[in-house]
């Protein structure tokens, strides 16, 4: 069978128990189209992921640089769900976050592990339901959803938006379809015999993933995951450097308006082109990131060759650490650099001199210190 976009129907409305809910038709099908429009976009984000991909290649110790790529997507994934842990809180120790907050870090860090852990586990395993309930369980362990079934799916129904199902938003499909829909999504995502550039696969992919709403909790996050996990595990992207979060966050309500106008008018035409420009726009924004990481970090560099003297093989040493861990104590800077407090703290002090760091905490003891200037390359407003 070949699904034409232009004539998608996306599904159908079926009766529940004093409401009714939404059945998506499966998609592991060929798809085609006849819209030049979706052939120009595709060709335009794909030359753009692979700039992304090429330069990254370039950059050395690009793996120093992944972590707070990591990071950001977490925090601003879930910033969309409605957490409120700012970027340099995501990167400090949970004894540091005020009591009332914790819950939103844990939330943020679990994010964090979940994704760490699935790239991790891509070296057994392709990308797959298990990755995806693995990661599930993860991000909830220990946080406000823990008891919404981590790692499976659900077994009832659930709704987005609205208080309950009587004025919901939208009402996800009934429990029992869910396996059925996901073993066809899983398929859909390997299916060789389907001639479907990857762009526009995962775009279908996560409209999917998002309608089908398997899970109790976590959905969002996990569907969004789900992108990057996907460009990785084919092999498009060597690293986890393409986020949509940033771009799905800068205006919410028309990221939820397109997936809805899917369901709603079968417009699967309108998300497509909504999610290529995206990608075209995230990868520009990485190769920018990743380009004032290059200058800053030759910038400090040449400070340390110029100015720091007998302590430049230490700073040396430390900036390297810090470009993987931003926020660090005196005594993890005395780890680092091999040597004991007192010379460990004056480095520090000379770092801060330069304004490479700044002491956050206010205190007078277990100070911590931010490499600043980095953390601002990452935090800026896109």
């Amino acid at each position: 069978m070949v699904i034409k976009l232009e004539d998608f129907r996306s599904g159908e409305y079926l009766k529940g128990f004093q409401y009714q809910y939404f059945l998506p038709a499966h998609i592991n099908d060929s798809w085609i189209w006849d819209t030049p429009r979706i052939n120009q976009l595709v060709e335009k984000a794909g030359i753009k992921l692979g700039e992304l991909n090429s330069y990254a290649r370039l950059v050395p110790n690009i793996d120093l640089f992944i972590q707070l790529h990591v990071t950001k997507e977490a925090v601003v994934s879930s910033r969309i769900e409605g957490t409120e842990t700012k970027f340099d809180e995501a990167l400090l120790p949970e004894e540091e976050i005020n009591p009332e907050r914790r819950n939103d870090w844990r939330e943020v860090n679990n994010y964090i592990r979940a994704m760490n852990e699935a790239i991790e586990s891509f070296n057994a395993l392709p990308l797959s339901a298990r990755i995806l309930k693995q990661a599930h369980q993860t991000l909830l362990t220990d946080v406000r959803g823990e008891h919404k079934l981590p790692g499976e799916f659900r077994t009832s129904q659930n709704w987005i938006g609205g208080n309950s199902l009587a004025d919901a938003v939208f009402i996800p499909p009934a429990h029992d379809y869910v396996p059925d829909l996901m073993a066809d999504l899983e398929k859909f995502l390997h299916n060789d015999q389907i001639h479907l550039p990857s762009l526009v696969r995962i775009a279908i992919a996560h409209y999917q993933f998002e309608t089908i709403h398997p899970f109790l909790d976590g959905n969002g996050r996990i569907g969004r995951l789900l992108i990057t996990l996907y460009l990785v595990s084919e092999g498009i992207l060597d690293q986890p450097l393409l986020y949509l979060s940033t771009y799905f966050e800068k205006n919410k309500g028309l990221y939820y308006d397109n997936l809805m106008r899917v369901r709603t008018h079968s417009d699967m035409l309108q998300w497509l082109k909504y999610f290529l420009v995206g990608v075209d726009q995230a990868a520009t924004e990485a190769v920018n990131t990743l380009t004032a990481i290059i200058k800053l970090k030759a910038e400090i560099e040449s400070l340390i060759h110029n100015s720091f003297g007998r302590r430049a093989a230490s700073a040396t040493l430390l900036l390297q650490k810090l470009f993987k861990q931003p926020i660090l104590s005196v005594d993890q800077a005395a780890t680092v650099c091999g040597v004991n407090y007192r010379p460990a703290n004056e480095l520090v002090a000379l770092m801060c001199k330069h304004q490479i760091l700044r002491e956050i905490t206010g205190q007078s003891r277990n100070r911590l210190f931010a490499f600043e200037p980095y953390l601002r390359v990452f935090d800026r407003k896109n």
